[in-house]
């Protein structure tokens, strides 16, 4: 009995002393992570960094961002006022972007207001600063780096490398322009110089906007170049020529570019999980704010528009948002994008081709658009399709075992195993492993030329509680191809709801939505895309036109509510749907004020592809 009582007292002491020893141990382990949980506050004035002092603070800047390197979490606050940045001590990168490099530029490098290389856990809260850049300059570049986070913080430049134009008078032998005080411009021996800050407009692209009609058009500088330019006052030009057939009217801004892509306007480049929030980008030069190869991204309340009361035009060089190759989950909420000379967003991978076989598994593939190179497009265990680039199907899948960039333009795969049976060279290869699931929501997207929302990735899409305001061409683009921009990423199940389509596609040939994959080659049986809903949207249009798709299994269009703006012809609302083959397509419960004389025009169909209650028009 004693020795019972004896070997359960033992037994207790020891069940004690082991909780006491978690105990010690967890509370240790909290202790110690206490620190790395509450990230530490800096202030960037303690680095240098003067709010309204017009200094460069381009060097104090990337000591700022260092000393936050320093912690295992850290929040950089910026004073607020305005603070200006010179390429002079702004940090430098080599840096090779999707969609925006172009092949005969000579030097890759950017300079880089703010950079954060290889480093997590940072905010930078910039307490509504407003971030004034000079020259050409990347914003910011979050670069192979994890929870990264940029809030409260507006970002404009000196001189924007956008020139605008307002017309003030036109008459048979002259036109007067007034140019904003933002853009700087000489009159050199008869001609107008448009320049800034190192550099000068060379080529022009130019867009006319019409305040009158709020809407954007393509136009051209040319008539302007080719007469006398007299300037006659601090910002007016007049131009002696011949205007009899004039191309512009007073009123109208000419807003004016150099077309060539030599850089972005904020770049987030193989990182996992950044959040921008409450960012303001009132101009950006280049591409606009490109993420390739980089995993979940948030951009909540993220406004590309000019700033108010500037009297400018125009925010964005190109795109606003372009994501090229990313993984887990874009999200887009509470947007708003005003004055883009491109597309407001651009969800896309990159079809590389198949230039060489070797043993072994070995390909050889290859960048094939003169924009977009130089930079990893496969890593090591990436699931891979096999493409023919004329039906863009795929003809073949693999996992890959290495991944090497040998030059700028090539890379170098091994795959897993042996190369399938019907690969050969001039395929192409995409890379399934890096497609987003994309989220779209609550946002507003106007004063574009181009279209609003193009997007190709296979995973899950939903558009939805958006405004589509005036874009010139389609609102809504699902592409794929292989032969032009070569953006690969067959859809597989989008959802578009309960979106307002207002004025849209005033552009020749334009419309709502359009699903155009480049296929130039049809497979029986086959589709480039599938599973496509578009359900209780408003559509408010201006030449009747709500739908084209081509080549879709498993198409539905439901519970939208069709209206013609007041000025267009009702007879154009009697075709408003063309498809081409695609198969269980169903067109039902739409609601119009007067449905009668619907058709839906059918391309390589047949009534059996399709269920609808409007009438059908085979061709």
């Amino acid at each position: 009995m004693i020795l019972k009582q004896t070997i359960h007292r033992i037994k207790t002491a020891r069940l004690t002393t082991v909780r006491c020893g978690w105990l010690l141990l967890l509370c240790l382990f909290y202790c110690f992570q206490l620190p790395a949980r509450v990230p530490a506050v800096l202030h960037a004035e303690d680095y240098g960094v003067k709010a309204n002092s017009y200094e460069n603070a381009a060097p104090a800047l990337q000591r700022a961002i260092a000393a936050c390197r320093r912690h295992p979490a850290a929040i950089l606050k910026l004073p607020q006022g305005r603070i200006d940045v010179w390429p002079d001590g702004a940090a430098k990168r080599e840096l090779y972007i999707s969609n925006s490099t172009e092949s005969d530029t000579l030097s890759k490098i950017k300079s880089i207001a703010f950079l954060l290389e290889d480093c997590a856990n940072i905010t930078i809260d910039g307490s509504n600063s407003l971030i004034m850049l000079h020259g050409k300059m990347v914003s910011f570049a979050i670069l192979r780096s994890q929870n990264i986070r940029i809030e409260q913080i507006r970002f404009d430049y000196e001189r924007p490398t956008m020139s605008e134009l307002t017309v003030t008078a036109v008459q048979e032998r002259s036109v007067e322009v007034r140019l904003h005080p933002d853009s700087r411009f000489t009159v050199d021996s008869g001609k107008l110089v448009l320049f800034g800050e190192g550099w000068k407009t060379e080529h022009d692209h130019t867009l006319r906007f019409d305040p009158l009609e709020d809407r954007m058009y393509y136009s051209s500088l040319k008539p302007l170049q080719q007469a006398v330019a007299r300037q006659t006052g601090p910002n007016t030009v007049v131009f002696e020529g011949d205007f009899k057939k004039p191309p512009y009217k007073p009123g109208n801004v000419l807003t004016v570019r150099d077309p060539y892509r030599d850089n972005c306007g904020g770049l987030i480049a193989q990182s996992k999980n950044t959040v921008l929030e409450h960012v303001k980008m009132y101009y950006m030069h280049g591409l606009g704010i490109v993420s390739q190869f980089s995993e979940n991204i948030t951009l909540r309340k993220v406004a590309v528009a000019p700033p108010p009361g500037s009297g400018r035009v125009i925010a964005a060089f190109a795109d606003c948002f372009h994501f090229s190759g990313c993984r887990g989950k874009v999200l887009i909420d509470s947007c708003y994008t005003s004055g883009a000379h491109d597309d407001p967003i651009n969800v896309h991978g990159t079809h590389l081709q198949i230039t060489g076989m070797g043993q072994n598994g070995k390909l050889t593939v290859r960048f094939m658009h003169h924009q977009t190179y130089g930079f990893p497009a496969f890593f090591a265990g990436d699931s891979i399709a096999f493409v023919d680039p004329k039906t863009l199907l795929p003809v073949a899948w693999a996992r890959l075992q290495s991944a090497t960039l040998v030059n700028k333009k090539e890379m170098e795969l091994r795959l897993s195993g042996a190369i399938p049976e019907g690969v050969t060279v001039g395929l192409c290869i995409e890379n399934r492993t890096w497609t987003p699931e994309v989220v779209i929501r609550n946002s507003r997207f106007e004063r574009t030329n181009t279209r609003g929302l193009l997007i190709t990735t296979p995973r899950k899409v939903l558009v939805e509680g958006n405004t589509f305001y005036h874009t010139g061409m389609f609102p809504i683009l699902i592409a794929d191809d292989a032969s032009s921009w070569f953006e690969s990423g067959a859809v597989q199940d989008v959802t578009i709801r309960n979106n307002v389509f207002d004025g849209c596609g005033y552009n020749s040939g334009s419309g709502a939505i359009n699903i155009a994959p480049e296929n130039h080659v049809k497979v029986p049986g086959r589709y480039v895309h599938r599973n496509i809903r578009i359900l209780d949207n408003t559509f408010n249009t201006r030449d009747g036109k709500l739908l084209s798709a081509r080549s879709v299994d498993g198409l539905l269009f439901t519970g939208n509510k069709i209206t013609g703006l007041p000025s267009m012809d009702q007879e154009h609302l009697l075709k408003p749907v063309w498809l081409a083959d695609c198969k269980n397509v169903r067109i039902q419960k739409n609601v119009m004020a007067d449905a009668t004389g619907l058709t839906v025009e059918l391309s390589g169909m047949t009534e059996k592809d399709i269920k609808t209650d409007w009438k059908l028009l085979v061709k």
